[in-house]
């Protein structure tokens, strides 16, 4: 029996993180223990910090870590060090996941519920957005300080390591070439130092995958093509925080960011996985949430920490037919003929239904 860490953590993550425990209950009996663990905003009120020592301790030692959301406007004003946001990093890097995986796939149901024009979404959306996620700015220095006139400042440093470029970039390439063979690396060459040195790795590593086509985008570029030619999009490689924003934008033209899993992934398989959601607290306890995206991080699971392919093709079809069936969360209803306005809990029912 493997061993899976839960974070239910705050806002809505306890209810989407209950969806997809019994989804996964469902598609695959007896095969796993969970335990929750406490992170996050309810870990700061609990132990007075986001990310208690016996919380990573459990995380390291199980096969596998299921995360809901974290954070919320309760805890904007506690201590920087100690933001429910510190919990999330240092479970990354208490892991050493440095890849985060990221589908940006239009389901053909939700085709109207996408934002972009007609003829733009009918070309279809279907990329992946590999993130490196243990440096650059988020782990760089961080620094408030008082200039020598008086007046307040700060910087953030962003920083990467040859060798730190090379991983993910290798990540990218073998995702490529089991896709479309085509790798789009963002950067900001043209003005960041960090990005030069991103760029003449990440085309040193090309020279290993002669069969995938390399293309560079600046950062500001890439987030309009987004939006002008989703469909010209197979793997996208990017450093931290630029992923951070992508991914977000990509989760918007699918339809709804509700509706997308994501993989953080190192060296072995022992994979964090968390919905790309925030935590909603405007929403949370009502019913509201939709649970498709956590649910399908329980099918990633199964396919890269423990190579239950079927398994997650079950989950993934039963997704399938209840959109087909026009069963929709008000995040993805759109009114139009032929479907339904349901709750999260009703969602999760269905999804069962079809397993």
């Amino acid at each position: 029996m493997k061993k899976v860490a839960v974070i239910p953590g705050d806002g809505i993550g306890p209810e989407v993180i209950g969806a997809a425990l019994e989804v996964l209950k469902k598609a695959a009996p007896g095969a796993f223990e969970f335990q929750s663990v406490a992170m996050g905003g309810n870990a700061i009120d609990k132990y007075g910090e986001p990310l208690p020592a016996e919380s990573l301790k459990t995380c390291q030692e199980a096969d596998a870590t299921l995360l809901g959301a974290v954070g919320g406007p309760k805890w904007d004003n506690v201590p920087p060090e100690i933001r429910p946001e510190r919990g999330l990093l240092g479970v990354r890097k208490g892991l050493k996941v440095f890849a985060n995986i990221r589908p940006a796939k239009i389901f053909a149901p939700l085709a109207s519920a996408c934002p972009l024009r007609k003829d733009i979404a009918d070309k279809g959306i279907d990329f992946v957005i590999i993130r490196e996620l243990t440096g650059g700015i988020y782990f760089g220095k961080h620094e408030a300080f008082t200039t020598p006139d008086g007046e307040k400042a700060a910087r953030d440093v962003m920083e990467y390591t040859e060798h730190e470029i090379r991983r993910i970039a290798h990540v990218g390439f073998k995702a490529a070439m089991g896709r479309r063979k085509i790798v789009t690396s963002v950067d900001k060459a043209n003005i960041l130092t960090s990005s030069r040195l991103w760029r003449e790795v990440v085309e040193d590593v090309a020279k290993e995958y002669p069969e995938v086509k390399l293309n560079h985008l600046y950062v500001d570029n890439a987030s309009m093509q987004l939006i002008r030619v989703p469909s010209e999009f197979d793997v996208i490689v990017t450093e931290n925080t630029f992923g951070d924003i992508l991914s977000d934008e990509a989760s918007q033209i699918v339809g709804s960011i509700g509706m997308i899993p994501s993989a953080s992934l190192g060296d072995n398989n022992r994979g964090l996985y968390e919905p790309i959601h925030g935590s909603a607290p405007d929403i949370a306890g009502q019913d509201k949430a939709n649970p498709i995206g956590t649910i399908l991080c329980g099918a990633m699971m199964l396919r890269y920490s423990f190579g239950m392919n079927s398994e997650a093709d079950r989950i993934e079809r039963a997704v399938d037919e209840v959109l087909n069936d026009g069963l929709r969360t008000g995040d993805i209803f759109t009114g139009s003929e032929g479907t339904k306005l349901i709750t999260g809990s009703q969602m999760k029912d269905a999804i069962l239904a079809k397993l």
